[in-house]
């Protein structure tokens, strides 16, 4: 599903545009960026993203509380974690939120690739 609409959510400018080359190399080409998770309530509302990739610590808002309010206004989005934080208790928490999956920093190509192939 090379057409799917996928928002990459980061503070760090850097993994914002490593995930989104690493989506590019891996065939997808409409990819949106989102700074916080302020930002990424309001681009998930407006593009209905089919997976959203998002980062636990961020500035304002963390990864977990945006899960809930993106799911309101995205319900159909898929969420995967992808985060330094490796805290068993986090990930539990961001899957009962609904996250539909974790993928640990620093991340493999592979990893994402599997995780894409997984929701899509």
């Amino acid at each position: 599903m090379e057409d799917a609409r996928i928002l990459v959510v980061d503070d760090a400018i850097f993994i914002r545009k490593l995930l989104g080359n690493t989506l590019k190399e891996l065939g997808y080409s409409n990819i949106e960026y989102a700074r916080d998770g302020f930002e990424a309530i309001k681009k998930a509302e407006e593009i209905q993203p089919h997976v959203i990739t998002l980062d636990v610590s961020m500035p304002g808002m963390d990864g977990l509380e945006a899960i809930d309010k993106i799911l309101k206004v995205s319900a159909k989005s898929k969420i995967v974690m992808v985060s330094a934080v490796k805290s068993q208790q986090v990930i539990n928490s961001a899957i009962a939120r609904g996250a539909a999956d974790y993928i640990p920093k620093p991340f493999s190509k592979r990893e994402i690739e599997n995780s894409m192939k997984k929701l899509l």
